[in-house]
Parts: C-alpha cells; sequence; structure tokens
C-alpha cells in the first residue's frame, strides 16, 4: 500500500497566526513536523498543503514538495483531499493527516496508523490513549471516545464518556479506562473521496467535531492505541512550553 503523508499548513490561525512559521529552538514549527514525519517507514512521500505563499516558500526551502490548496476548505481534511487529487489520485492507496502544529509527533504514531489502514477493511484510521489524569476528562479541548471490542470508535465527545453513574472513590480513571483522542487520522483514498462530499452533521454541529460526521453516516473509524501523548501549539502559552521542551532536548 502507497501512503501519501499530508501536513496541512494554514498561515491563518485565530489565536496564534503565522504559527507554522513561528522558531522553535532554531526551527520552524513546520520544519520540525517535516523533519519527524520523514522518519516514518510507513509513508511513501509527505507533502505540505497550504493556501499560504509565505509557508509555501518556506517549505519550498525546506526540501519539501508543496501543494496549493483552497484558502476556503472548513477543515485539514478537505485540504488533504485537494492535495491528493493535485499529487495524483491513483498514485496513493491511502491519506495521513498530519497536524502541522504539532513539532515534537512521534513518528511511531504514525508507522501505527499506516500499520492499521493496510489491515483489511478499515476505512478511517486514528489514535487514542489512556487518560491518567482526571483533569484532562474535565477539558472540553480534549476529544474523548469509547470503542468496541475491535477498537471502532462507537462515539467522540469532549465530554468524559462513559458517563459513571455510580459514586467513585479516588481517581474516575483509576475506576474506568477513559481514552482521549489523538488526532492523526489516515483515510482510503476512496474513502477520503466520498468523507468530503458529506454535509456536516448534526452531532457535529453539536459537538464541533468532523469526526462524528463519519460516524454518522455509516463509516468505519478504527482506532489504534498509543502511549505516546500529542501536543498541540495552539496559544502563545503552548509555543512558551514547546520553546522550554526544545531547550531541553
Amino acid at each position: 500500500m502507497r501512503i501519501l503523508g499530508v501536513i496541512p499548513a494554514r498561515y491563518g490561525s485565530s489565536r496564534l497566526p503565522g504559527k507554522v512559521l513561528l522558531d522553535i529552538g532554531g526551527r520552524s514549527m513546520v520544519a520540525r513536523v517535516i523533519e519527524q514525519a520523514r522518519r516514518s517507514t510507513g509513508l511513501a512521500a509527505v507533502v505540505v498543503a497550504t493556501d499560504d505563499e509565505r509557508v509555501a516558500g518556506h517549505v519550498r526551502g525546506l526540501n519539501t514538495e508543496v501543494v496549493m490548496t483552497s484558502a476556503d476548505h472548513p477543515s485539514g481534511t478537505d485540504r488533504c483531499y485537494e492535495a491528493l487529487a493535485k499529487v495524483g489520485r491513483d498514485r496513493y492507496d491511502a491519506v495521513v493527516n498530519i497536524q502541522g502544529d504539532e513539532p515534537f509527533l512521534d513518528p511511531a504514531q504514525l508507522d501505527l496508523v499506516c500499520a492499521t489502514l493496510e489491515r483489511p477493511g478499515v476505512q478511517v484510521a486514528t489514535l487514542a490513549k489512556a487518560v491518567t489524569d482526571d483533569r484532562e476528562l474535565d477539558d472540553p479541548g480534549e476529544a474523548h471516545l469509547v470503542v468496541d471490542q475491535d477498537l471502532n470508535a462507537l462515539y467522540f465527545s469532549r465530554a468524559a464518556i462513559p458517563f459513571l453513574r455510580d459514586e467513585v472513590s479516588g481517581p474516575r480513571h483509576r475506576a474506568f479506562p477513559f481514552l482521549k483522542h489523538v488526532g492523526v487520522y489516515g483515510y482510503r483514498s476512496e474513502v477520503l473521496e466520498r468523507l468530503v462530499a458529506l454535509p456536516p452533521s448534526p452531532l457535529e454541529r453539536a459537538e464541533r467535531l468532523e469526526q462524528l460526521r463519519w460516524l454518522e453516516n455509516g463509516f468505519r473509524i478504527t482506532v489504534a492505541l498509543t502511549d505516546h501523548d500529542s501536543f498541540c501549539v495552539d496559544t502563545e502559552t503552548d509555543l512558551a512550553e514547546a520553546r522550554r521542551r526544545a531547550a531541553a532536548s
């Protein structure tokens, strides 16, 4: 299976404009993401999809292929599909959507998504990690999920799911194996083409989670478990922490 890694990298960001070009320990954020993605053994190629010439020029200077995409995409999923269509829909069997604002991405996570995609019958692959702190359960910025016995997602929510009906003595995460979502997605190419044609769904609008649109329309999301936590840079506080981590490494 030939799998294309796509890094959606917008310049615009409401909370941290131009964040993909910001310096973290001597290298731009997107440069760090590219470096980590290239270490994945499961990806046949890595491209950056952007709508901004500032990002494009910077990425070309990193000897990385750039795909110019529309500025009107509602999500990274849509940008990934346009990138796939432009590089050649028939060249790749699947696509992995790699977040452009995770400078410490673990290549092993990309390998895990790729391996999951290669299993028969998998349509969409993603990752989850065990919750180890109850504060994560109460953070609406985290997406939580429940899965069936075959690790197919049943539901995603910004609320802690499932709800523990009986009173718990001690930490909730020790009473039940809660999972939080790690936002790396892989899609079979023909499935991705169908996903981007779907209109927004009621559950998606309620939770502001695009993957609920796929579940509502009968698509299966297969989950692989990882021990590595993700770190997304969304705010000035996150940026300061990223720079601290880079300096300590």
